[in-house]
């Protein structure tokens, strides 16, 4: 069985993750959505707040399990005995970044994991949480961007930032 990870702190998870995770199943059998927490980011939601929004989505599905993890994503691969990392790529910027980061962890992981990169469909290219959060927060219309279980989450934790 090939069990891929596809990594993020999804605050909030969009239609364009929710597309790579889609995708992400056509090349595995299974997929773990591993929420992290980057210490540069300021987050609407906590660590649980966002595995329940994923959660949510993607409810009764046997290839998809969501966890979390503090540290290393190569030490989360190698408890969980996965070697196929997704990454989802908007644009050349992505791109330029995520391919460091696929060498550090071939070495980290001795070679062991290799990194898999699914370019974002063209409807997507310019969607992103920040994005999300921002037209939440002005009470703008999330459907297309978001999945629709998740947009009155999303709208109720905007109203909590406007006050």
């Amino acid at each position: 069985m090939k069990i891929g990870v596809y990594a993020g702190s999804f605050d909030p998870i969009t239609k364009g993750h929710q597309d790579i995770i889609e995708r992400a199943l056509k090349i595995v059998d299974k997929l773990i959505v591993v929420v992290m927490n980057n210490p540069t980011k300021n987050y609407w939601f906590n660590l649980d707040e966002r595995k329940n929004l994923i959660s949510k989505i993607f409810e009764g599905s046997d290839s998809i399990k969501v966890d979390e993890h503090a540290g290393l994503l190569v030490d989360f691969m190698a408890k969980n005995s996965c070697n196929i990392l997704i990454k989802g790529l908007r644009d050349v910027k992505d791109f330029s970044e995520e391919m460091t980061y696929s060498f550090a962890n071939k070495k980290l992981s001795n070679g062991e994991v290799d990194t898999i990169f699914i370019p974002t469909s063209e409807k997507y290219t310019y969607v992103s949480s920040t994005f999300v959060k921002e037209l939440a927060f002005y009470n703008q219309s999330l459907t297309g961007y978001v999945d629709d279980k998740v947009i009155v989450d999303i709208l109720n934790r905007a109203k909590e930032y406007r006050g």
